[in-house]
């Protein structure tokens, strides 16, 4: 939680000063961070980006992740040119051109404050040293942060490292005397942005299996500052119920710029599926799912039996079907108070200027507005940037204190026919796929 509103000057200062003091401590000796190259061009390869800006990791399973990351004096950290090479794969398969927060939105319920972390709190400015014990097992990477309050701008705030995540699958024989299983692994790439008392977990995951997550984890501290909250719009924390720290809602935002197999002329789609009652002769309920092509912007509502992805528009894997990504929503609490907070998922067709999903600085032409909700205005998708809005309600408990344990939100995308088997199918295994028959 951070401090009330008449004093956000001194909070930012704080922060600042707080920055500044772990520069100076942790970042003696780590030697100068290379210059910040401009932004590589939307269809570069991974490869393209200095050493210094390139991510490649090739998993235990032998699946590689490749990418590029900058970073941005407001979204903080970019990752762009992503691509994941799966073992069996002759070459990399571009996902994604770019992929950063779009928004983080943090509205108070008394009403007397709302907050955007990215454009209006100076999230990118708070970015965090990491001592090596946070990055185990991996590299800590120096950020030059543009604009930088402090003396040293460069900061030793980039993590990447490997992870297990347990189980990747597990399937014993017909025979009962074998038994399939892995253990999946993850290259984990992150960073820490302090904004007033919050400390901002920016988490991306790339699985083996070619699952992306994406994850924002709050932490830090309660406000000492911001304990008046009156009853229902906060909770009694400390000796009996005096003090109430006050609710508030985290509405974070993802951008993902999509562009499969190279391409950005990606096709979207949205799949329902109904379940009617057993009819005369049937023994259970039946479930029929269609397809809607989406083929303009979308303001869009996750459903149960709803979902939505990505299909390229160019590749297609070894059993000739096109190539896609699911979007995988995470559990949400939507906030309603805002129109642009309304909506799980937006599309929008692809403006270089159209950067934050509120209070967007840049100027994207007459009548336009500052949100992701006014930019879905009709037109056609040919090159289709998705918006993801995971909301938080945060109504703290005594446990918040002190530190405040990590509380997660954010979402996946699954790869959908990117491969035509499971990515880590043992080779003994390679011939089951489609209708298999046992063999005898």
């Amino acid at each position: 939680m951070r401090v009330n509103s008449n004093t956000k000057a001194r909070t930012r200062a704080a922060a600042g000063l707080t920055v500044a003091a772990l520069a100076a401590g942790a970042t003696a000796g780590a030697g100068p961070a290379t210059a910040q190259p401009k932004a590589a061009p939307a269809a570069a390869a991974a490869a393209e980006c200095s050493a210094a800006y390139r991510i490649e990791q090739k998993l235990s399973s032998g699946t590689t992740w490749r990418m590029c990351w900058r970073y941005d004096g407001k979204a903080g950290l970019v990752l762009e040119n992503i691509s994941y090479q799966p073992k069996g794969e002759p070459k990399q398969i571009k996902v994604l051109n770019s992929a950063r927060l779009g928004q983080i939105h943090v509205p108070y319920d008394d009403g007397n404050i709302e907050y955007d972390d990215l454009t209006g709190f100076d999230f990118a400015q708070g970015l965090m040293n990491l001592a090596p014990g946070e990055c185990p097992g991996g590299t800590i990477k120096t950020v030059k942060v543009p604009d930088s309050w402090n003396e040293d701008p460069n900061v030793k705030g980039l993590c990447t490292t490997t992870r297990s995540r347990g189980h990747a699958y597990r399937m014993q024989g017909d025979t009962a005397n074998k038994v399939f299983q892995a253990q999946g692994k993850d290259l984990l790439v992150y960073t820490v942005n302090q904004v007033g008392w919050y400390e901002y977990m920016t988490e991306w995951r790339f699985q083996d299996d070619g699952a992306i997550t994406m994850n924002v984890g709050a932490t830090g501290s309660l406000s000492w500052d911001d304990y008046d909250a009156g009853d229902g719009r906060g909770w009694p924390i400390g000796k009996g119920a005096s003090a109430k720290s006050t609710s508030h809602s985290h509405n974070a935002f993802w951008r993902l710029d999509f562009a499969l197999d190279g391409s950005t002329k990606n096709k979207v789609e949205q799949y329902d599926s109904t379940v009617s009652a057993p009819t005369r002769g049937q023994r259970a309920p039946t479930t029929k799912t269609t397809r809607t092509k989406v083929t303009k912007e979308l303001a869009g509502d996750s459903k149960n039996y709803r979902w939505w992805r990505m299909v390229s528009a160019t590749g297609k894997n070894k059993d000739g079907h096109a190539r896609s990504y699911e979007i995988v929503p995470g559990p949400t609490t939507k906030y309603p108070g805002r129109s642009y907070t309304k909506r799980d998922l937006y599309v929008t067709q692809y403006n270089k200027c159209e950067l934050f999903a509120s209070h967007n600085p840049g100027n994207c032409g007459p009548g336009a507005g500052k949100s992701v909700d006014k930019w879905v205005n009709g037109q056609t998708l040919t090159h289709p940037v998705v918006w993801m809005n995971i909301g938080f309600h945060h109504i703290a408990r005594d446990e918040d204190q002190q530190p405040m344990p990590v509380h997660w939100q954010g979402f996946s995308i699954a790869p959908r026919d990117v491969t035509a088997m499971n990515p880590l199918t043992p080779a003994e295994l390679g011939w089951q796929n489609g209708h298999w028959r046992p063999r005898r």
